[in-house]
């Protein structure tokens, strides 16, 4: 019988090792379907997109907020005028609201009257207040056209050397801290949710280094007899990627029943005057439909960020297998 070479025979044993490896693929898996380890990876997955959903969300209830606060004032402007010796309120108040109404971009103006203006006064004064009798600045509500506004450095110059203890508020000081404000929440948002994805990527290194740890002789036996890196990792990669979607789903579900109590809560206290606060402050606590989009997209991103880096983390192993065995040779 003739001999055959040795990188034939090498070859035959290695076709033959896949083939067997190929075969008893289902039936004994790399690594094992269910441990404690598998358990808390899971766990910890979930509580880091529960995490991650409530972030995403925050920011998106925010920046909804200051927008709707910002289209809000945007729509508005208030000339204010004090009362002075010698004026008559009445007068002032009309005048002021002609010369306001003059300019285009005005769409009207309309002028708070006395019971109104005790009204806002209640909380801190009480009821039963006689503004005439109070040294209480009156206000002009001038409502604008957003899309093409006046001129309010004009209409303060034509206001105030006819009406000196009158003042025209455009509100554009409040408007640009509300979107400094939105802005740098949205940022620190984002920050906070990087920090996070970045803690679950070092989570699933080490539970992976943790998987091939004990099962470290039998992939170094699989891997020198021939089977392939991708056919290792793409094992990892499908164990993780299952143990990923189980806890992100677990962790988006919970954000969604978070989301949704925190909506029927402020829907159903809405006389009362905390939620009256929060409301005016957050709205009704609903994140809307781009929310709840986004909390399905972050379960989608932490199952693939898991998978992807149990695959990196197998790779990457196997590489310094390869570079360490000539090393000992």
């Amino acid at each position: 019988m003739t001999d055959l070479p040795a990188e034939h025979l090498h070859e035959e044993a290695v076709e033959t090792t896949t083939a067997v490896l190929r075969v008893q693929r289902k039936m004994a898996p790399i690594v094992p379907a269910h441990n404690i380890a598998g358990r808390a990876l899971v766990l910890v997955i979930a509580i880091m997109t529960f995490l991650s959903c409530l972030t995403f969300g925050a920011v998106t209830l925010v920046r909804d907020t200051a927008s709707v606060w910002e289209n809000q004032i945007s729509r508005e402007a208030t000339i204010q005028i004090k009362p002075v010796d010698g004026l008559d309120m009445e007068a002032a108040l009309a005048q002021a609201s002609e010369i306001a109404s003059e300019f285009s971009g005005v769409k009207g103006a309309k002028i708070v009257d006395r019971d109104a203006t005790a009204r806002l006064l209640e909380p801190w004064l009480g009821t039963g207040l006689n503004i005439d009798e109070l040294p209480v600045p009156r206000l002009i509500v001038v409502t604008i056209d957003e899309a093409n506004p006046p001129d309010f450095a004009a209409m303060r110059a034509a206001i105030t050397p006819k009406l000196p203890s009158a003042a025209l508020d455009d509100h554009r000081t409040w408007v640009d801290r509300l979107v400094a404000m939105a802005h740098t929440t949205v940022t620190i948002g984002f920050a906070v949710l990087a920090l996070i994805l970045s803690a679950t990527v070092l989570t699933v290194v080490f539970a992976t280094r943790g998987a091939m740890a004990g099962n470290g002789h039998i992939i170094e036996v699989l891997h020198f007899v021939g089977a392939e890196a991708r056919f290792i990792a793409r094992e990892f990669r499908w164990h993780f990627l299952v143990t990923g979607m189980k806890g992100a789903a677990a962790g988006g579900a919970v954000a969604i029943l978070v989301f949704i109590v925190f909506s029927w809560w402020s829907s159903r206290n809405m006389a009362t005057p905390e939620a009256d606060q929060a409301t005016a402050l957050f709205g009704n606590f609903a994140i809307g439909s781009a929310g709840y989009l986004g909390v399905g997209l972050m379960v989608l991103v932490m199952g693939a960020l898991t998978a992807a880096t149990s695959h990196a983390t197998v790779v990457a192993y196997l590489s310094d297998i390869d570079i360490r065995q000539p090393e000992a040779g």
